[in-house]
């Protein structure tokens, strides 16, 4: 029943059968992605954002920062799940919440109890991802020195940035954020990812996407706001037939796509690119690689990808700890294995789906509805469909060109 940990009544939780995949000889994947809730409250108030405004409240119970027996204990079970299965990298995204709230030092302390927990064997690399409000020099220098890769939310333009991403007092945030940025893609560049960005059909998208390339940044995210079949994204209506988020999103694939020269990549475009052209996907948003990402929330419960919190109270939770359970354990879980299986995982319409293989079900959170859990399709479902339609054409044009230029 909603509220609790899965709903009992609904996929994964009901139907899929893990002893039975393991006896038929599926094996999991090793997480080799941890993100680290290192502090669980938001010094902005986004009216869009999963962690607070969601269905899931259990934020309100948990400890506001992380303390430093999570954090310790956290490290060793990654170390042990390093050395069970001779992982040669891993990536810990510190995450929140806002985790520069939780301080310098803390951060620094973190990072170095992470790394004397993993083998010389294993290279492990450090990100964050901010919304850039407290990225001060001094804050950027501790970050420089403990090799912190950094990415930062940005809406695009002062307008359409603003729109959502206020204070809670109702201040736009866009001047701070572009204040830290600027130093990050300075002096610090080393340290700079790129950008994510949630899709916000009232901003122009061409114009969106000219604010978010003038820092030059390595790689944008563009993010679907999340929704489901019972909760609908904003204008994208559970049926039909209009694609307005693909609309939104070829605009600025065309202007991307036939720039005479690309500085900046989009995460989005090159992973349904890598698709059609026959490589796997790096994205758990779109294809069928399996995931292999845990979360660790800041009393130590270990949980599944933390958007499902707009599924239901509750939704993420795997009921183990790091006290209590090693990372193994929770490679068992449903809602993990559903996560792992590809094809498996997908509902009857997905699977008899043209685009399937590129589309992979969509993001696993927009696939939720009450009553039955996550086998259906993503409820972008147009959307995606457009999007991979328009740029596979796109693709297919210019393999014809070239293959039919003089001298072929």
């Amino acid at each position: 029943m909603p509220g609790t940990p899965e709903s009992a009544h609904e996929w994964p939780s009901a139907g899929l059968d893990v002893a039975g995949l393991v006896e038929d000889g599926w094996r999991p994947v090793p997480f080799s992605e941890v993100v680290l809730k290192l502090h669980g409250r938001c010094n902005l108030a986004c009216d869009y954002c999963y962690v607070y405004e969601s269905t899931d409240q259990t934020w309100r119970t948990r400890p506001r920062a992380m303390p430093p027996e999570v954090v310790a204990a956290t490290a060793e079970r990654l170390g042990e799940h390093v050395r069970a299965h001779a992982l040669s990298n891993v990536t810990l995204v510190l995450h929140g919440g806002e985790p520069l709230l939780a301080g310098r030092s803390a951060i620094a302390a973190a990072v170095d109890r992470f790394r004397a927990a993993l083998p010389a064997s294993c290279d492990l690399e450090v990100t964050m991802q901010t919304n850039g409000v407290l990225l001060t020099e001094e804050t950027l220098t501790m970050l420089d020195g403990n090799d912190v890769g950094v990415a930062v939310s940005l809406d695009g333009d002062r307008e359409g940035h603003d729109r959502h991403r206020r204070r809670a007092d109702g201040r736009g945030s866009h001047a701070d954020v572009m204040r830290g940025l600027n130093r990050l893609a300075g002096s610090y560049r080393r340290l700079y990812r790129g950008l994510l960005c949630t899709v916000d059909l009232d901003n122009d998208p061409i114009r969106t996407y000219e604010a978010l390339i003038e820092t030059r940044p390595p790689r944008i995210d563009f993010l679907l706001p999340h929704g489901n079949w019972s909760a609908p994204p904003p204008r994208r209506p559970a049926g039909g037939e209009a694609a307005p988020y693909a609309d939104w999103l070829i605009a600025i694939f065309d202007r991307w796509y036939h720039a005479p020269r690309k500085e900046t990549g989009v995460r989005l475009f090159e992973e349904i690119l890598n698709l059609l052209l026959g490589a796997h996907s790096r994205s758990e948003n779109i294809g069928l690689s399996p995931v292999a990402m845990l979360v660790v929330d800041t009393d130590g419960t270990l949980q599944q990808v933390d958007t499902l919190k707009t599924s239901y109270p509750g939704a993420p939770e795997t009921g183990l700890t790091v006290f209590g359970s090693g990372f193994d354990e929770a490679l068992s879980h449903p809602g993990v294995v559903a996560r792992q299986i590809g094809i498996a995982a997908l509902s009857r319409t997905c699977r008899t789906c043209a685009v399937r293989d590129i589309c992979g079900g969509g993001a696993y959170a927009h696939r939720y509805r009450e009553g039955d859990g996550y086998l259906n399709p993503s409820v972008y479902c147009p959307d995606l469909m457009a999007l991979i339609s328009h740029i596979g054409r796109t693709v297919q044009h210019d393999l014809a060109l070239a293959t039919a230029a003089p001298g072929r």
